[in-house]
């Protein structure tokens, strides 16, 4: 017979045993709950932040087995999302991660949202697999307050069986001549059956396609520092109506006086899509759906693509834009270290990566975009992926200021004005600069 001792010692060996069996009982029972709040832009699709943020939650639970960790997130359309920010900013809304456009970076820094990630990013030690310009796109006054995740960038699209019918050569399109005498053509034959030969953007956004990579290519910039400014010393100066800005302009015009119609609305690339347009300069590759190499070898039997803008002559250097999305912590994180590696795990390479090419965007990142696996992926759906990728090189990034939304305002002003002939190039940039600096503050 057992003796009560003998019981007792029995029942806790048991216990022991259980215990040792199930360690996941004592860890879940001393596990602290954390819950990181996310307001990023729905990209679209809200579902598609699932294929990031999952996986990337499960790694980081994983390294922290001592917390049960959840992510509560809430997505907004593009024509919202800066809005909700002011609101949060406002209100000093705790959040823990929030997708920023590259444009917005300079204005909520400014406001005391945004939390300086440089210290951060020193013992990381990651920065040198960004293209240059993409993690310089995440400073402002020298503190950097955002990861660049992911980009695009615009080229010449076209509609191969269009020229051909008009008579015209892709490659006369590379410089701005070429380029309106192949508006020309193009409208000649086309217009009669509904199609127009080039497309010109006339939407809120017509700086970044029609403006900034002409002014670019010629060594101009949008705004440049100057020094004797009356309360801050050294500050930002609109210098884009110089006289890159304004032969930038005057190539516009000649589009105006060669009959090209500016479109303000604008879908993106879906009327080039619908062959609404033979030629389209867009960020085209993410609204096209393939996803088969079959599929993409189809459309790139029917539509050609220049990696480039029209350029003055073949003499110069062609540029473009860049746009993309950037991660950044709030200052009214109560969880900045868990977000800030919740940011690099999403930034994984292997996580990150397979996000990138299924939504056909561009990685800011070199070990992605370059010789990785991925590549492979994405060649066989992105159409043109490599010429692409080249293109980064010579993208641009519009500055990272507060003023920048209303420059680009001042910009698309002039843009209308020479659209419908209110004002000469020069004119309309000169205004549209004097209205600047006063925003600027000199």
């Amino acid at each position: 017979m057992y003796t009560n001792n003998s019981l007792s010692s029995l029942l806790v060996l048991l216990l022991l045993i259980i215990v040792i069996s199930a360690p996941n009982f004592t860890t879940l029972s001393a596990q602290k709950q954390v819950v990181l709040s996310g307001i990023l832009e729905d990209q679209g699709d809200p579902e598609r932040w699932k294929s990031l943020i999952l996986p990337a939650i499960k790694e980081l639970k994983h390294r922290h087995p001592d917390l049960d960790i959840q992510m509560n997130y809430t997505t907004y359309p593009y024509n919202e999302m800066r809005d909700r920010l002011i609101s949060a900013a406002k209100n000093h809304t705790v959040v823990d991660l929030v997708s920023l456009d590259q444009i917005w970076l300079g204005e909520f820094a400014e406001r005391g949202f945004l939390t300086d990630l440089t210290n951060y990013t020193k013992t990381w030690g990651r920065q040198n697999d960004w293209y240059q310009e993409n993690w310089d796109g995440g400073f402002y006054n020298d503190k950097l307050y955002a990861i660049w995740a992911w980009t695009d960038i615009r080229g010449l699209w076209y509609w191969k069986d269009m020229l051909q019918k008009a008579g015209v050569d892709p490659n006369s399109m590379r410089t701005w001549d070429g380029y309106i005498q192949a508006a020309k053509k193009l409208n000649a034959v086309l217009r009669p059956q509904g199609i127009e030969g080039v497309h010109l953007v006339g939407a809120s956004h017509s700086p970044d396609i029609e403006f900034y990579p002409y002014l670019w290519m010629q060594g101009g910039n949008i705004v440049e520092l100057k020094t004797g400014h009356p309360s801050k010393g050294t500050y930002f100066f609109p210098t884009y109506n110089g006289s890159e800005g304004v032969k930038a302009m005057e190539f516009i015009k000649a589009q105006i006086d060669a009959g090209v119609k500016p479109q303000k609305e604008h879908f993106w690339g879906k009327e080039f899509l619908d062959r609404k347009f033979a030629v389209m300069l867009e960020a085209l590759q993410h609204h096209v759906d393939l996803n088969t190499t079959e599929q993409k070898r189809d459309f790139e039997q029917k539509v050609g693509f220049l990696p480039m803008f029209p350029v003055p002559n073949l003499h110069y250097n062609t540029s473009s834009l860049m746009g993309g999305w950037e991660f950044s912590i709030p200052s009214t994180s109560n969880h900045k270290d868990l977000a800030w590696e919740l940011i690099t795990i999403m930034l994984e390479p292997s996580i990150l990566a397979p996000y990138v090419v299924s939504h056909a965007n561009l990685p800011t990142q070199i070990s992605i975009g370059e010789g990785s696996p991925y590549v492979i992926e994405a060649n066989k759906t992105i159409p043109y992926y490599d010429q692409l990728i080249n293109m980064i090189s010579i993208g641009h990034s519009r500055p990272n200021m507060p003023e920048y939304p209303q420059i680009a305002e001042h910009i698309r002003e002039a843009l209308d004005e020479v659209y419908y002939g209110l004002k000469e190039p020069k004119q309309a940039l000169d205004d549209a600069a004097a209205k600047s600096a006063k925003v600027l503050g000199w």
